[in-house]
């Protein structure tokens, strides 16, 4: 290792550090991560002491040069964590940043998503990337970030709130879910009054507010094992980059989650998400969203409950009607639980036997989009032999 300090970042570290002289015999020696969170740190600082002149036509030369500085440091800190593009990224170097950022007695985490307002958009997004790989970096083997939130809990509030100012509502919804990888954070969020509010916004008439929010329900809908479902056929920009590291984690928070919020829960999923939403996209995703909640086996307690009322039941079967195939398709896999409950609730017998001659015409006839779909057909061929032996009835 001869050279810069980190060879595998030195171009990214001689190449931006403030102070940096043109090449030469006399060239400025390369900072070290922690000197570039450092300087990150006393800038944000300023930035933020004088955020009023922030505001359009105030600001002074010497804020905007901070500002410039600033999403110098910040570039150089991404590419420290990410690489330069040429070479991979120094563990070591990572190390180095990681703990200077979280170190005792500072706060550049929680001064960099408060500053966010105040900087450009492609400054934004490179804090973002960067707080977004900081929830992954290990010190000593552990996630230094879930130990930060354990005692900063309150940063939470901050982003939930963040739906709030449009101009930041996507990229704090992005750090809201690179918080929530940590069963910390996501235990806090499932219990904080804030959660009930992502049902509103997930209604907002921006399509990108949509999107994201519904992102952030998958977020918690991934703490029930469902990795290998990325939905990587959704072509929104806003939904490009998703949710693959919450996938695996927190079963029993989302268990325990469903098991005291059961009622409000639900009453607000069918009310906002299913019956009185209008928009396709919210509808088609919330019926897949709670296919995939139903299905997973730590919510077997869940799926029982659900699939024991009458008042779903009879969603579903409307949904079943709709006018488009999607829908109907996505309320097929909910309402093929119903009917293959070994315990069905004597109510639930009751409205199928009294809907039978009508289910049994529309699964006749009824196909996906892809004629082929041989995991439907022998689903379909199950749901149409369960509902004949309702009532004993020959095929």
């Amino acid at each position: 290792m001869t050279g810069c300090l980190w060879p595998c970042v030195g171009a990214a570290v001689a190449g931006h550090g403030a102070g940096h002289r043109k090449a030469g015999l006399f060239r400025s020696k390369p900072r070290t991560p922690a000197e570039v969170v450092q300087h990150a740190r006393d800038l944000v600082t300023y930035i933020l002491d004088n955020k009023d002149g922030c505001g359009a036509g105030k600001r002074d030369a010497k804020h905007e040069h901070r500002m410039v500085e600033l999403s110098k440091e910040v570039k150089e800190m991404k590419g420290i964590l990410y690489g330069n593009g040429e070479e991979d990224p120094c563990e070591e170097a990572c190390k180095q940043l990681t703990k200077e950022f979280f170190k005792k007695d500072t706060d550049t985490f929680r001064q960099l998503i408060v500053c966010l307002q105040y900087v450009d958009l492609e400054t934004q997004k490179d804090i973002t990337q960067v707080i977004a790989n900081l929830q992954r970096q290990k010190v000593d083997s552990r996630l230094v970030a879930s130990d930060y939130l354990e005692t900063n809990l309150d940063l939470l509030d901050i982003l939930m709130s963040g739906y709030g100012n449009l101009d930041i509502a996507i990229h704090y919804s992005t750090l809201l879910r690179d918080c929530i990888r940590h069963q910390v954070a996501a235990r806090y969020v499932l219990e904080s009054p804030h959660f009930r509010t992502f049902f509103d916004h997930i209604q907002f008439p921006d399509f990108n507010v949509q999107s994201d929010v519904f992102k952030t329900f998958k977020g918690f809908r991934c703490f029930l094992n469902l990795f290998e479902k990325v939905f990587s056929y959704m072509q929104y920009p806003m939904l490009s980059d998703l949710r693959q590291e919450l996938m695996t984690r927190h079963k029993s928070t989302a268990a325990e989650f469903f098991s005291k919020n059961y009622d409000w829960f639900f009453a607000e999923f069918n009310s906002k998400l299913i019956l009185s939403a209008s928009n396709y996209f919210i509808r088609r995703k919330a019926i897949q969203l709670l296919r995939d909640i139903l299905l997973e086996r730590s919510n077997a307690a869940v799926m029982v409950r659900y699939v024991s009322s009458k008042e779903h039941l009879m969603i579903q079967m409307n949904l079943l009607r709709d006018e488009s195939i999607a829908i109907q398709v996505e309320a097929f896999h909910v309402f093929k639980l119903f009917v293959a409950n070994k315990e069905q609730a004597p109510e639930i017998t009751g409205i199928l036997l009294a809907n039978r001659s009508k289910l049994l015409r529309f699964l006749k006839d009824f196909t996906t989009v892809e004629k082929d779909d041989k995991k439907f057909e022998a689903d379909k061929a199950t749901v149409i032999s369960e509902i004949l032996a309702l009532n004993g009835a020959e095929k």
